[in-house]
């Protein structure tokens, strides 16, 4: 019996491997040679399915934000305010428990590495295009320069940051619980958008 996974089946596995690495180091600190040692292939063999390390950080980093988009879709029938409270509580526990991952997608798309700038942005728009049918006005989706695009994404840059720096805390020191946390988030939307 050929035990041999097929050439998609073994891409897929990269990157699986790939993102379980992602969630102790950054994107560009993933070691070619310890995955493909984790794969049983050489080194070689991992350039046969990916043509460039960048290729290769292009798929995970993108299947790391298709996951944050897959894990934070709500139940498509909750009401517009319990769709976006249980995106959030999605978000939150995401980030609390692969926050150096997140940090390093997060900042590897602000340190300006085009690949995770172009990804990070893709997810961003896909949110922001969430949100805005939450809130009853997902033609806004269309208008990256409208206000109220605007405000959308600017607010979750806010709650982005807000999760990352109250998961940094040890839970017993964190200054508000994340039911707290979420109710300030929404409430912090209302209120942009009233400005």
């Amino acid at each position: 019996m050929d035990n041999r996974l097929t050439a998609e089946d073994r891409k897929k596995q990269l990157v699986k491997i790939g993102l379980m690495m992602l969630r102790d180091q950054p994107i560009h600190e993933l070691s070619i040679d310890a995955i493909a040692g984790q794969a049983g292939i050489s080194r070689s063999l991992l350039f046969h399915y990916f043509p460039s390390k960048r290729d290769y950080y292009v798929a995970v980093i993108s299947a790391a934000g298709r996951r944050l988009l897959r894990v934070t879709k709500p139940d498509e029938d909750l009401p517009p305010d319990e769709a976006l409270r249980e995106m959030l509580v999605q978000l939150f526990a995401f980030i609390s428990r692969r926050r150096t991952a997140y940090i390093s997608f997060v900042r590897g798309a602000a340190g300006g590495d085009d690949y995770a700038v172009e990804v990070y942005d893709d997810t961003r728009i896909g949110l922001c295009r969430r949100v805005l049918t939450f809130l009853g006005t997902p033609e806004v989706a269309d208008n990256r320069s409208s206000l109220e695009y605007l405000q959308v994404h600017a607010w979750l840059s806010y709650t982005e940051d807000l999760a990352i720096e109250w998961s940094g805390f040890p839970e017993d020191a964190r200054p508000m619980t994340s039911d707290d946390l979420i109710d300030h988030s929404i409430e912090a939307l209302h209120t942009l958008r009233k400005l």
